[in-house]
């Protein structure tokens, strides 16, 4: 097999998977979900007791996600929206997919939703002006929103699945992405799918976080003692 070949056979199969980082209820990634869910649980709750249902919009979401809760989602009178750049599969009533740039939403009212929801999809969306702009998008959408994203100071590197990663500097990043099988998109195997791969992500601290959300109140989710991830939550308007 050339050196080629086995990158591309390396770039097919990463190590990492959705499923058997999120969906295993023996991984530390599931358990943290499960806690972070304790503090959005309420916030449904309360928007029910109140309206007798609860409209989400999850920016970023899957049904997939929601199933990580059980039957919570069933149980409930919820409605939720996961938009998406690409339309996702549904399977269950309570959810519909809807194919839009969450930076640009303009064919949605304002308070469309009781609730926004968007996990870990922050660090996607670009630049600083994007980010402005899905946060902005959050906040007129729902009067209580719940978005959560990476601390960039935490150790370890939750996309790339490795320690200090995100401090290093990006042509050093790079090369490390072109020989070693990190994270979930595993090795890559040209420059430019490493670059895409690097720049499509851009973790923020909580002092931006908190520029972006002013209305919020930023909740610390710790790991071995330090501030592995943010929410931003805000209640009502």
């Amino acid at each position: 097999m050339t050196v080629t070949a086995s990158l591309k056979t390396a770039a097919q199969a990463p190590r990492y998977s959705i499923a058997n980082t999120y969906g295993d209820s023996r991984a530390a990634s599931f358990r943290y979900r499960m806690r972070r869910f304790e503090h959005l649980k309420p916030l449904i709750e309360r928007i029910i007791a109140e309206k007798g249902r609860c409209r989400i919009a999850d920016i970023g979401g899957t049904e997939y996600y929601w199933a990580i809760f059980g039957s919570f989602v069933e149980d409930h009178p919820i409605e939720i929206d996961l938009i998406n750049l690409n339309p996702q599969k549904v399977t269950k009533a309570a959810f519909r997919s809807i194919a839009g740039d969450a930076t640009s939403l303009t064919d949605m009212a304002d308070d469309a939703y009781d609730l926004v929801h968007s996990n870990s999809v922050i660090e996607h969306v670009g630049n600083w002006d994007k980010m402005r702009a899905f946060a902005a998008n959050v906040r007129r959408l729902a009067p209580v929103y719940f978005v959560q994203t990476p601390n960039f100071w935490f150790p370890y590197e939750p996309h790339f699945r490795a320690p200090f990663f995100h401090w290093l500097p990006e042509p050093v990043r790079c090369t490390l992405l072109m020989k070693l099988n990190l994270g979930f998109g595993g090795q890559r195997v040209t420059i430019h799918s490493a670059m895409r791969g690097l720049q499509s992500v851009n973790i923020i601290g909580k002092s931006q976080l908190q520029a972006l959300f002013p209305d919020a109140c930023i909740i610390h989710e710790r790991a071995f003692g330090l501030t592995k991830s943010f929410m931003a939550v805000r209640n009502e308007r």
